[in-house]
């Protein structure tokens, strides 16, 4: 009995020696595939971040263009019904709404008559400028009188 102790004692010690650089390689292996992905993760977070900067913007860009599309219709449309007046390129005044404040708002409108009846096409552009983030948004709103 005494050989075959001797051999497993050999066996043992000859694994020892071949398994002795494997732990650091799969532990190097580990380390770079975790730094990968949290790369990828950074990433992703980052470009999500991005959109959603430019979805506020656009927002706050598309209610400039419909405050400077309402105000230009007040304007055409009076409520004391002193007639119509449309005119032509302006630039609506600066919107008081603290999200508002960094948008200029351009509007135009054009009169065609058919059939004795006045059509008002009124398009409002608004661009919104916040740090490197820039929207523009453009509505235009057919109206007749009456």
């Amino acid at each position: 009995m005494s050989p075959r102790i001797e051999l497993n004692e050999v066996t043992r010690k000859g694994l020892k020696k071949n398994q002795a650089g494997s732990a650091l390689v799969i532990a190097v292996f580990i380390i770079i595939v975790m730094s990968l992905l949290g790369i990828a993760l950074v990433k992703m977070l980052s470009s999500s971040a991005e959109a959603v900067a430019y979805e506020v913007i656009g927002t706050r860009a598309y209610t400039a263009a419909q405050s400077g599309a309402q105000w230009q219709l007040l304007r055409t449309f009076p409520l004391n019904n002193t007639g119509a007046q449309c005119q032509l390129s302006q630039s609506m005044p600066t919107p008081s709404v603290e999200g508002l404040s960094s948008c200029n708002v351009n509007v135009a409108c054009t009169v065609s008559i058919y059939d004795d009846t006045s059509y008002y096409t009124i398009t409002s552009t608004a661009t919104c400028n916040v740090g490197n983030v820039m929207t523009s948004r453009s509505i235009e709103i057919e109206a007749k009188s009456l």
